[in-house]
């Protein structure tokens, strides 16, 4: 049985008989329970998914001395910071492949799949033998690793997000499409809170023998967990088992639609695809360099203990945590487009300040406070970014046009943002050299928002 309430007979069909710009007829308390359980399940399964990821970039530092053994911490810390990068080289592919799969087979078969994926590249590092041990093996293992995780990642987020948004309705999708941002800022807390507990735990001496090894085992037992929670959710693609019968007949397709997901996406939504990438460029960037990259610049550029700069991690995810749904709901109130604009403009004129704040006073309050502000930005500009991009795709392409346009744009500007933000500082010498990284990424994204339709309020099918 699936979840009462299911999307398709509380909110979508009604969306689709509901002219443009009006929500679906209300729903009854048991189909918001059920709706509330689904959110609930979707969000712990896709922060499970993250924590396996992103886990790798709190612990850069030590996996870098141990997997690249090069002359100088900083060329450690490029090539750990680049193999986290590696990642996202496979998320097209894994947003092509795996979203195809959710297109045809259905949202809850492909993060399902993408669940075994993510648990086999944790255990592969969770194992994985240092350099001393099997001498240039050891990093190859580390990117095959990496490179498993992007593939599964690149289909998760098109598949649960796309879910999200189908069990919402035309007055509550961004909403409901923001519980994918906090999934992201859910899996950050946990890991960082991991990460500090591990740091203060143990000596340094253990922490690189073994200790950083511990978040990957836990994160290689959550695959089954997340598997589990989600297998009670109800199926939103038409024609496939547990999709109604109502939906089925509402949106209509051929076999050759459902057959052909990819050729369909670049043959007749091209430009789609080049403006969402565009705007998720300014998003990505600033997420993966509050996020992730601001804790291990703490370690190496302010040198602050790794204890104490792990709490920026573990701030800005909180704060992103808190002001993801109130984004949602303020785009689905007064515009996506408003809200991204707005939010990116502001984000774009406070991050140099605020670099230069944290090192002309590098004290912890100092850090977690500008961490804070700046999340609340991110928050703001990430979320209406990441609701609007399924929006532009029908259904029945939604799942890959959705991985394809967020995998591209964080392919490379998000999953090198922490390479190409270090490398900064090394030519430039400039400690402030990330800002510059975040201004330009932010400006180009801006430049693509005239040519993107409003999505908020819209019958999407």
């Amino acid at each position: 049985m699936g979840y009462s309430g299911t999307p398709s007979t509380t909110s979508l069909s009604a969306d689709a008989q509901a002219p443009a710009g009006q929500g679906a007829t209300t729903a009854q308390p048991a189909g918001k329970a059920g709706h509330a359980k689904a959110i609930a399940a979707i969000t712990l399964g896709n922060g499970l998914e993250f924590f396996d990821f992103t886990i790798y970039s709190f612990f850069a530092t030590i996996i870098g001395k141990l997997y690249f053994p090069v002359e100088g911490q900083l060329a450690q810390w490029m090539l750990a910071a680049g193999t986290f990068g590696v990642g996202f080289i496979m998320r097209p592919v894994g947003g092509i492949v795996l979203g195809a799969y959710a297109d045809r087979a259905g949202r809850k078969a492909a993060m399902s799949l993408t669940l075994w994926l993510m648990t086999l590249g944790s255990a592969l590092i969770a194992f994985a033998p240092t350099y001393a041990a099997i001498g240039l093996a050891a990093p190859a293992l580390i990117i095959v690793a990496r490179l498993v995780q992007g593939f599964a990642l690149g289909g998760e987020v098109g598949a649960s997000t796309s879910l999200l948004l189908e069990y919402g309705s035309a007055r509550t999708r961004g909403f409901y499409g923001s519980w994918q941002f906090v999934s992201q800022g859910l899996n950050t807390v946990v890991g960082s809170l991991l990460g500090v507990a591990l740091a203060a735990a143990l000596s340094t001496a253990a922490l690189e023998s073994w200790g950083w090894r511990v978040p990957f085992v836990i994160g290689m037992a959550m695959g089954p967990i997340g598997i589990y929670i989600r297998r009670h959710l109800d199926e939103t693609l038409p024609g496939v088992e547990g999709a109604s019968s109502v939906e089925t007949v509402a949106a209509a397709v051929t076999a050759a639609e459902v057959s052909m997901p990819v050729r369909r996406l670049f043959r007749e939504h091209w430009r789609v695809i080049a403006t969402g990438v565009l705007t998720t460029i300014g998003g990505t960037a600033a997420n993966y360099i509050v996020l992730f990259y601001l804790s291990t610049y703490a370690i190496r550029i302010l040198h602050l203990p790794m204890s104490s700069a792990l709490w920026a991690a573990w701030t800005a995810a909180i704060v992103t945590v808190i002001c993801s749904p109130f984004a949602g709901a303020l785009s689905d109130r007064v515009g996506r487009k408003w809200v991204l604009g707005v939010s990116r403009v502001m984000l774009i004129l406070a991050v140099y300040p605020a670099f230069f704040v944290i090192n002309a006073m590098p004290t912890v309050p100092v850090l977690l406070a500008v961490v804070a502000g700046l999340a609340v930005l991110v928050a703001f500009t990430a979320v209406p970014n990441i609701v609007m991009l399924p929006e532009m795709f029908p259904r029945r392409i939604r799942a890959t046009g959705m991985s394809v346009v967020y995998c591209l744009g964080v392919s490379i500007f998000g999953g090198f943002a922490q390479f190409f933000a270090t490398w900064l500082i090394q030519v430039s010498g400039s400690q402030l050299a990330p800002a510059w990284y975040l201004i330009a990424c932010g400006g180009v994204s801006l430049l693509a928002l005239p040519f993107v339709g409003e999505t908020a309020g819209r019958d999407i099918g």
